[in-house]
């Protein structure tokens, strides 16, 4: 399961009204999915009012598992491996530490539970960066390949999510893969409903000028 965001401003402010009655009862997303022939920007809308955790974090421990909300304890190296063998390129420890540290980000992520209640190895995770206030990006949501399909995926982008609308952020954006675009449906995304597209920055398009 992989994820990578990037976050795009949906309107202009001639139109913030507008968009602010429309979207009164429901939490702005926008999602991009991409393949080697193209790029194709998709907005999606979750409802605001959402109901509890599809796995409380007291089953998920009676499972082994144990949820946690920050960046304390998380074994870099570790989430590293599980990067890898998702098919992520491997990233500079030091680098990854800063980016876990980033004002205006949250992170959940799920660990193989120890006894004694010490740090376990992560094997599911997710994070989003933004400004802390109205805009946030989805980035690297993945799940340890062997541990797939147990429902650790939903529960860290439920979790996500749950923390940003907390914080009153409204505007999240992520864009998948195509082979993973279903699994953000079941979690009530629906794909550019108003037509608003977005893009994104690419060095190839500016060589080609």
């Amino acid at each position: 399961m992989q994820s990578h965001g990037v976050l795009l401003p949906l309107r202009g402010p001639s139109s913030s009204l507008s968009l602010s009655r429309h979207l009164r009862r429901q939490l702005t997303l926008t999602s991009f999915h991409s393949s080697k022939a193209s790029t194709r920007p998709r907005r999606l809308l979750l409802p605001v009012a959402s109901a509890a955790f599809t796995v409380s974090d007291g089953e998920l421990e009676t499972r082994g598992f144990r949820v946690r909300r920050s960046s304390d304890g998380l074994d870099v190296a570790a989430l590293n491996d599980v990067f890898a063998r998702v098919g992520f390129p491997r990233r500079d420890p030091d680098r990854l530490r800063r980016a876990l540290g980033h004002a205006g980000g949250a992170v959940v992520w799920v660990e193989e539970a120890k006894r004694g209640g010490g740090p376990g190895k992560p094997v599911a995770f997710a994070r989003a960066t933004g400004d802390g206030v109205f805009n946030a990006v989805v980035w690297d949501v993945v799940v340890e390949p062997s541990l797939q399909g147990m429902g650790l995926g939903r529960a860290v982008m439920e979790r996500l999510v749950a923390e940003l609308r907390r914080r009153g952020v409204s505007n999240i954006a992520l864009y998948a893969e195509p082979r993973v675009v279903g699994f953000y449906r079941p979690l009530g995304f629906a794909a550019d409903p108003d037509g608003i597209k977005g893009m994104v920055y690419s060095r190839r398009n500016q060589k080609k000028r």
